[in-house]
């Protein structure tokens, strides 16, 4: 009897902690800010959880990716583009590759290196403000590389170059959003060929045309789609192609000159979620339709007066999106209707939030600007599980495998993890 107890137990706490090791992109496995598996920590400090740290040169924005027991990230270092491969349980350098020409950052968040790196089972990609786009393999070899802005014309951004590379199937794709000449273009992944280029240049006046934002690879009914949020629309095109299927407006209705795009999409539920106007509004896009949907398929908005996020991109689940506004705003909507379930805000702080919202194991998990990481209940009330500070800058969006975080600053990496 005794025996079977054990088992039971051992089988009910195998059951209660789950682990799933690939983060291939900067909004994790799923594309919408969910991670999957369970067991991760729920508080931490510096001398708690904290499992090792390792510093890095230059300073850089990006959010690490993770293969296997391989960890990604990019940087800058002694004028050159950089890219790190370290071992995600020890911290340990594996390799590391520079490539093309630092440009540096004109922000005081921004760097050479805001855009996050993307990874599969074969390859790693990584695309800098430079323009500088290359594909790596798993040793830290360069199989192709080229200059996107020297092949297709020269940044016109006014700020960092913010967007990330997204993958699909078979291709590496790249959106590039400016006041003129712009762009989506995807190569073979392994070649490095362009396989096409699909311009998109739509009507938004002046800085609305600039977006920082990243498109999201879904596969819908056993087809892939991108969808892309800038220009004052949201746009969905066939990820084979490059072809447009179709586009909602109406996210900038007074024709505001600077409501450029840093937020992206985040797609759950079979709705789009469309933040906008600098924190001022969100919108959320019924999918589906031909041609121009503005009037048949955008089910809602919501209008805020910057309490909406402006940075942080919205994570989503099972009906539900959450919000972390830059100001430090937590709140949670139902996907299908927009109306707001719950919302308050965290202690006041002058620092601000960039990194974007994680779902993980039943919590919310949000980190400032100044390394604190607030820990949230998922449930149907506003709910503070714990204040977690670490040293350090943080804009990178944490990063959950194997029952671990990793957390990014400019300059450092922390691993944390229950002891």
């Amino acid at each position: 009897m005794k025996a079977l107890l054990a088992t039971v137990t051992l089988s009910l706490l195998i059951a209660s902690t789950t682990f799933a090791g690939n983060w291939p992109g900067w909004r994790g496995p799923t594309s919408n800010g969910v991670a999957e598996g369970s067991g991760y920590p729920v508080s931490w400090g510096s001398d708690k959880n904290i499992l090792w740290e390792v510093d890095f040169p230059g300073v850089s924005g990006s959010t690490p990716v993770i293969w296997g027991d391989d960890l990604f990230l990019t940087t800058t270092s002694e004028g050159k583009n950089r890219v790190l491969c370290l071992n995600k349980n020890t911290g340990k350098k594996k390799w590391e590759t520079d490539f093309g020409t630092e440009r540096a950052g004109k922000h005081k968040k921004g760097s050479g290196s805001s855009p996050s790196p993307a990874t599969d089972d074969q390859f790693v990609f990584a695309y800098f403000k430079s323009g500088d786009l290359a594909c790596l393999n798993k040793e830290g070899k360069i199989l192709w590389q080229k200059n996107l802005q020297k092949e297709y014309g020269e940044d016109t951004l006014w700020w960092d170059l913010g967007t990330s590379p997204v993958l699909t199937n078979k291709l590496v794709v790249i959106a590039c959003m400016q006041s003129d000449n712009s762009y989506l273009v995807a190569f073979d992944k392994a070649t490095g060929k362009e396989v096409w280029k699909q311009d998109r240049n739509l009507d938004a006046p002046e800085e609305a045309n600039q977006s920082y934002s990243t498109p999201v690879v879904v596969n819908q009914d056993g087809k892939e789609l991108i969808y892309v949020l800038g220009a004052d629309h949201v746009t969905a095109h066939d990820a084979g192609s490059g072809k447009e299927l179709w586009r909602a407006g109406g996210l900038n209705p007074t024709q505001h000159k600077y409501f450029r795009s840093i937020s992206s999409p985040v797609v759950s539920d079979g709705f789009l979620i469309a933040p906008y106007a600098r924190g001022g509004s969100v919108t959320g896009i019924e999918l589906g339709g031909k041609g121009d949907v503005t009037k048949s398929h955008v089910a809602w908005t919501n209008e805020a007066k910057g309490d909406f996020s402006d940075v942080p991109t919205p994570a989503a689940i099972n009906g539900r999106f959450y919000i972390c506004a830059d100001k430090g705003e937590v709140l949670c909507f139902d996907v299908k209707t927009g109306k707001k379930i719950w919302g308050d805000r965290l202690p006041r702080s002058r620092h601000k939030f960039s990194a974007s919202p994680i779902l993980a194991d039943g919590h919310i998990y949000v980190t400032r600007e100044d390394g604190t990481t607030f820990v949230l209940d998922q449930g149907d009330q506003f709910k503070v599980v714990s204040e977690n500070p670490l040293e350090g800058f943080a804009l990178a969006t944490p990063v959950f495998s194997d029952g671990k975080i990793y957390l990014k600053m400019t300059d450092k990496l922390y691993c944390i993890g229950k002891k």
